[in-house]
């Protein structure tokens, strides 16, 4: 194996090639282990949420946001709250003032059956 080729001669060394492999395996798996994945957390609201349950939910998503996680805001709808889903709108955009020293908007708001969400990350 060559070690340094630039160097005048150059430089080489005989190394078994299962115990090069299986040191260079460890490596990686230590590096694999070591890097922490970051994850998508999921945060749901109803549309009758109170300021208290609100502020908590804020909190834990502050939380996930300093731990490097990506977080999916969801509103729900449940019966005849879907004739309304201008109050999900306003529920995130509110969210989103509350947020906005900690997060970014990732994904802009998005109806999915009953659900609204959008994706945020910390800055």
């Amino acid at each position: 194996m060559e070690i340094s080729p630039n160097a005048a001669p150059p430089v080489a060394k005989i190394v078994d090639w299962g115990k090069y492999q299986y040191q260079k395996m460890k490596e990686q798996q230590k590096t694999r282990k070591s890097s922490k994945q970051s994850e998508l957390k999921q945060m749901r609201f109803g549309l009758k949420i109170g300021s208290g349950d609100l502020d908590i939910k804020l909190r834990k998503i502050r939380g996930f946001l300093s731990e490097g996680h990506k977080v999916r805001i969801q509103i729900f709808y449940r019966g005849r709250e879907m004739a309304h889903k201008d109050l999900g709108y306003v529920m995130i955009d509110k969210i989103i003032n509350l947020l906005e020293d900690d997060a970014i908007v990732e994904q802009q708001p998005q109806m999915a059956g009953r659900n609204l969400s959008i994706v945020v990350r910390s800055k």
